[in-house]
């Protein structure tokens, strides 16, 4: 025990972002949406994913490959024969490729912004060396390729850390700028849920010992350039029954048209006059009936919808986690932190009747002089600014501190005497009592009026004698409550989580408009709500940072683990926030949804514009063999020709004009579903009914007008 204690020291902390922000920053290495260097990987990817087996992963796509290859062998058959048509052909044989082309584009776009984001990532990686023990506790120098996991490192001032780990003695501040992009420092210490470090950051100041949890190849950075790269993107459930859908219209529609041919040289024999359709016509009308767009567009805003979470600086372990968040019914917050902003400080001595506040003050101190908790340090401050106390020589021996600990949930101190200790009312109560006092009814009246408040009564005794309470305040985040109803608007259901007692607990969660709290949570009971919450057919999302964290995050859901917390929670969760903000976790369901509506939004489009195209050329197409379609041709288009090469050609174009509307997504708005199905509905299924109607006749024009059919 030191021979002297002084006031406390703050360590520095890494400034909150600001609560009422609705748009956090973004990674200083996302890119513009069409940024050169990666429309150029992109359109090189097109090409590579022409190989029918790597197309195979899309039904439709391959459908319209195979119809393209079959168009240019009947092209070179014409050409070698001499037969007529070739120009004809020639086009839609084009067209047909481009449509494959353009669905590969947009696919490939949206994974050279993750392979972008994984370059640099890959860039931070360094073989740096490493300050290894050995068995004997003599250090040697070794690469850090060379470390296992259980190794033990020294890291000292400007040292780069050379692997993932956990701090097991020291504190240091540490740069993670090449992991969150954020230049501010951040504290690690040993114990606590502050020990975790990531290969790659630098160490600013002091000394830490740090044991290695990773080996070679398995680090947080190595895991994080494999998931942003994409390459091994897993389809969420969504998206293959979607798959499973669209391939199984793709079917009808291709056995459909396959009976076309015979059926129509039937009519033709039968009737003596018209003309079979040839394989390109047939082909044609194939790729315009089956939904290309939706087909072509779809893995494209899975991938995006990743990118976009990893812009706002968060991980996620797979698409499957952001897709989640998107159908989130329950959002469980944290209280401090997230919905407060953490930082509860000393405000008021409350003394009870006959003990002087100075004297509270004294006891409140000294009883706090062991507690390296922000509101321990805050105590000590407030008896320094309201009563001149300052830290005082204590000899060796004379005292007797006892720190705080979350199982007594009290502090304190033996001195002169004199056994000074503070903490929650309960356990102080329990504490004067097991000393032969009694309960003071002011007391328990104080601390139910500071908690009902929306505060946190501490109690001070000495011995048996309570002396008084310290109130302890707390701020709800501005902006929290419009935040709340935003959710709700969403809807989503929110839970407040605390170790506080329930008045206090309902005091903030009314402040903070929260739908329910849980008070005085334990790991267990997290667990066990989530539990329930999900049996009663509710997907539940929740942030944490902490070892005891890691069941719920476990099993909840979305699980957002803090990058500050620890390794055990990291790895628990889902997703990881690189800013470690823990109401990142609204905006990661604002994704989540609008990955969700993008999906929806274009199905609607594009099934209404294949709808709309039925209508638009098949009059023109068959009325050669039954001319009373004629009078179904309400566009005027000119020829069976130029109607099934317009058609051919809105097909491909429509693809690449929606390829800004996949990455980017569909704006979202809180709404209520029923809202979202009528905007859906009159946008895009309204605007994909009418779309192809004037951009068919309008490129049917222009065919004619150059010659083209």
């Amino acid at each position: 025990m030191p021979t002297t204690t002084t006031e406390p020291q703050v360590s520095p902390q890494v400034p909150p972002d600001d609560p009422t922000s609705l748009l956090p920053k973004k990674l200083a290495r996302s890119r513009p949406l069409f940024d050169p260097e990666i429309v150029g990987r992109a359109i090189r990817a097109s090409f590579t994913k022409l190989n029918p087996i790597t197309l195979l992963r899309n039904p439709v796509m391959f459908v319209v490959e195979v119809g393209a290859a079959l168009t240019t062998v009947f092209l070179i058959r014409d050409m070698f024969t001499a037969a007529g048509g070739i120009g004809f052909t020639l086009q839609i044989s084009l067209w047909l490729w481009f449509t494959v082309l353009f669905a590969n584009f947009a696919e490939a776009m949206a994974e050279a912004r993750g392979k972008a984001q994984a370059d640099s990532l890959r860039k931070t990686k360094t073989d740096a060396g490493a300050k290894r023990l050995t068995s004997a506790g003599k250090v040697e120098q070794v690469p850090s390729s060379a470390l296992r996991a259980g190794d033990v490192v020294l890291c000292d001032t400007c040292d780069l850390i050379p692997g993932d780990g956990e701090v097991i003695e020291g504190i240091a501040t540490v740069d993670e700028s090449v992991i969150t992009g954020e230049s501010a420092p951040v504290i690690r210490e040993s114990g606590g849920d502050r020990s975790a470090v990531t290969g790659g950051t630098k160490v600013l100041s002091d000394h830490i010992k740090i044991k290695i949890t990773s080996n070679p190849g398995e680090t947080f950075l190595d895991r994080m350039i494999a998931l942003v790269e994409g390459a091994e993107r897993q389809k969420t459930p969504n998206e293959i029954a979607l798959n499973i859908l669209i391939a199984g219209l793709t079917l009808i529609f291709l056995l459909a048209v396959i009976t076309l041919q015979p059926y129509s040289a039937f009519s033709v024999a039968q009737a003596g006059s018209g003309s079979v359709p040839s394989v390109a016509i047939l082909v044609s009308l194939l790729v315009c009936l089956i939904p290309t767009t939706i087909g072509g567009l779809l893995s494209a805003i899975g991938i995006a919808g990743m990118d976009r979470v990893m812009q706002h600086n968060v991980l996620a372990m797979s698409g499957k986690a952001v897709e989640a968040a998107g159908d989130v019914n329950s959002l469980l917050l944290d209280k401090t932190g997230t919905i407060t902003l953490g930082n509860r400080q000393a405000v008021e001595f409350l003394p009870v009747n006959g003990v002087s506040g100075e004297e509270l003050a004294d006891a409140a101190q000294l009883s706090s002089l062991a507690d390296e908790t922000p509101e321990g340090r805050s105590v000590v401050v407030l008896a320094k600014e309201k009563y001149g106390l300052r830290g005082r020589h204590i000899p060796e021996g004379e005292a007797s501190f006892i720190p705080f600990s979350a199982y007594t949930r009290m502090s304190g101190a033996d001195f002169q005497g004199r056994r000074l200790r503070k903490g929650a009312t309960e356990a102080i109560c329990k504490f004067v009592g097991e000393n032969g006092g009694k309960m003071a009814a002011e007391i328990q009246e104080m601390s139910d009026q500071i908690a009902r408040h929306g505060g946190t009564p501490l109690a001070v005794a000495d011995g048996n004698r309570l002396l008084g309470i310290i109130h302890l305040k707390d701020i709800v985040k501005g902006g929290m409550k419009e935040r709340i109803a935003q959710l709700r608007r969403m809807g989503i259901r929110s839970v407040m989580i605390t170790g506080d007692n329930p008045l206090t607990a309902a005091a903030i969660a009314a402040e903070a408009g929260v739908d329910d709290f849980l008070a005085q949570a334990t790991p267990k009971d997290k667990l066990e709500y989530i539990r329930k919450e999900q049996a009663a057919g509710r997907l539940v999302a929740m942030t944490g940072d902490g070892t005891n964290d890691a069941p719920a995050l476990a099993q909840a859901d979305v699980g957002l683990a803090m990058n500050t917390g620890t390794m055990a929670a990291k790895e628990a969760g889902n997703m990881v926030d690189l800013d470690s903000n823990p109401t990142k976790l609204i905006e990661v369901v604002a994704i989540g949804k609008q990955l969700l509506i993008t999906r929806g939004a274009l199905t609607t489009f594009s099934i209404a514009n294949d709808v709309a195209k039925y209508f638009a050329i098949i009059p023109a197409m068959f009325m050669a063999i039954y001319p009373p379609l004629a009078q179904l041709n309400i566009m005027g288009l000119h020829t069976p020709q130029s109607a099934v090469l317009a058609a051919v050609i809105f097909n491909a174009l429509i693809i690449i004009a929606l390829v800004p509307l996949a990455l980017r997504g569909v704006k979202y708005r809180p709404q209520d579903a029923a809202s979202l199905l009528r905007r859906n509905l009159l946008i895009y299924g309204i605007g994909g009914i009418i779309a192809p109607f004037p951009g068919i006749w309008l490129i049917d024009q222009l065919l004619v007008a150059l010659h083209l059919a």
